[in-house]
């Protein structure tokens, strides 16, 4: 928790929280810690964000532009101190159930911004392919366990090009656990399908952490193996039945099953499969063999979707993953998942409303500072959900007390800014600059094209090449010398080969070529059918 060494204002029942919140996120910032914290404020006012320099238009702004932009420059963060005040105002009541996913802040034409990186976007496009050149940062939030759209985020690390997804979000997760001692139960942790359940496993063993992760519809998985039958020899088998999860005949009795009726998904059904595994090559054991990664497998089926009655649920399966098979609770896990999709909600709130990826910042230092301003934001419109009254729109219908939306709460967020203050200085008057020398020129600004990832390191890369480079070693010394024109011959029989595979080898023509072939004839069409009128 972090230390507080500004001064909280007095007065004002139930904003104690809030205040004491404000005074923690002000003593993590450093240099232009006034600027950086008016900011946040003009993040959470009503206005819209269409940029950095439209802040200083936010009510009760006291700063202009300049100093925002100043701010987001030259500023400092104390980016472990902002971890520890976030993760400190976690709801206590909300089991421990967390939702990390990845975002791109799309800068395409951003040529002098550095660190770009190609990632995937569901909307946009580049060159008919679904990419976009820009910065990738992943987010890790607490869920609510009500049904709400509120979400509480604890971190946010931008992806370096070249970097493994699933090891981010496991150093992201075990950081977390650190700085959540003491929970109620075990933590659980909701995946989507863009990442590999073996990594996390692997990744995260040891943590007494749980993980759902959503797997392929069509992907394969085994059983453990049987012993052979009278007592056969042999190389002991590594997998056992084929389990496909596109087809059912393969499907077993499932070792653990649940039903229930839900009133916004209506009949749930739950199947689960302990101790199956996929085949992988990331990971092996000290001797060389590919590694077993066991673990359950999940099939999710509703009756229905909320809001959309004529539309067919999808079958859902799920990849679960925990310190033993014993500790797996159906019913928490299809509910944790599905309120993952809350952290969609929550990208969409901070990138339409509150434009995070609004400004166009060149450097990702820059990138880093505003993201962390957001989600101090986004705390501090959570902390003041029960202090703002709902300022409605003439068309919206009037919502009760502490289930407000968090639109709402920015609605009336400026209402109740005057009443807990502001633990920041007030601006010093001052004069304009000199302004840039007469005569000067300013240099071209260095280019920096979008990287594009051709391959994700893994702990077992170095020993893969290793292996591979031993092995045509052996390979090449068993090989007999051949002469270089032995050598040219049997190229020649491949190419013959790989353009006609129909014919043997024999049909070959191996005649000696003219020595002076007409190439022009050969290759030239006719007269006639370049000018189909000629000749006629």
């Amino acid at each position: 928790m972090a230390v507080v060494r500004s001064v909280v204002q007095g007065g004002g029942g139930g904003q104690g929280e809030l205040r004491r919140f404000r005074g923690e996120v002000y003593d993590c910032f450093g240099r232009r810690a006034d600027a950086l914290f008016d900011l946040v404020d003009g993040i959470c006012a009503p206005i819209t964000v269409a940029g950095v320099a439209y802040l200083s238009l936010a009510p009760g702004a006291r700063r202009g532009h300049g100093a925002a932009y100043a701010a987001l420059s030259a500023g400092r963060i104390d980016e472990g101190l902002v971890r520890d005040v976030l993760a400190g105002y976690r709801p206590e009541h909300w089991r421990p159930d967390f939702a990390v996913d990845a975002s791109v802040w799309a800068r395409g034409d951003a040529e002098c911004s550095p660190g770009r990186g190609f990632y995937y976007h569901p909307s946009r496009h580049s060159a008919g392919q679904p990419i976009v050149a820009g910065w990738c940062y992943s987010w890790l939030v607490a869920l609510s366990a009500g049904h709400d759209s509120w979400t509480a985020p604890l971190e946010s690390r931008r992806l370096a090009v070249g970097d493994n997804p699933n090891q981010v979000a496991a150093q992201q997760v075990r950081g977390v656990l650190t700085r959540l001692p003491g929970l109620p139960m075990a933590a659980l942790f909701a995946f989507d399908g863009g990442y590999d359940p073996v990594q996390l496993s692997v990744e995260l063993a040891g943590t007494g952490a749980q993980i759902v992760v959503r797997v392929r519809d069509d992907r394969a998985w085994f059983a453990r193996p049987v012993a052979r039958e009278g007592g056969r020899g042999g190389r002991p088998r590594r997998h056992g039945a084929k389990i496909s999860c596109a087809d059912p005949q393969t499907w077993p009795v499932p070792d653990v099953a649940l039903g229930i009726d839900d009133e916004v998904y209506g009949r749930v059904r739950v199947s689960a499969w302990h101790r199956l595994h996929p085949k992988q090559r990331t990971y092996r054991e000290p001797c060389g063999a590919l590694r077993i990664v066991e673990g359950t497998l999940i099939r999710l089926q509703v009756s229905r979707l909320p809001g959309r009655r004529d539309r067919e649920p999808k079958t859902v399966w799920l990849w679960w993953h925990g310190p033993h098979e014993s500790d797996l609770d159906l019913d928490r896990v299809w509910r944790a998942y599905l309120r993952r999709f809350d952290i969609e909600h929550t990208f969409r709130f901070a990138k339409q409303v509150l434009g995070w990826t609004t400004p166009k910042l060149r450097s990702p230092e820059q990138a880093d500072r505003w993201t962390w301003l957001i989600l101090t934001a986004l705390t501090q419109l959570r902390l003041a959900r029960d202090l703002v009254a709902d300022h409605r729109l003439p068309w919206q219908a009037p919502q009760p007390a502490g289930t407000l939306t968090p639109g709402r709460v920015r609605r009336g967020f400026g209402h109740l800014l005057p009443r807990i203050g502001t633990p920041a200085s007030a601006p010093k008057p001052t004069r304009p600059g000199p302004g840039r020398p007469k005569g000067s020129r300013s240099t071209p600004t260095t280019r920096h094209p979008a990287a594009k990832k051709t391959h994700v390191k893994t702990q077992n890369d170095e020993n893969d090449v290793k292996r591979e480079a031993k092995r045509l070693a052996v390979a090449d010394r068993a090989r007999p010398p051949q002469c270089p024109l032995s050598t040219m011959v049997l190229r020649a029989i491949r190419f013959c080969r790989a353009t006609s595979p129909a014919e043997s080898t024999s049909s070959c023509s191996w005649s000696k070529p003219s020595p002076t072939p007409n190439w022009s004839m050969r290759h030239r069409p006719s007269s006639a059918a370049t000018h189909p009128r000629r000749g006629n």
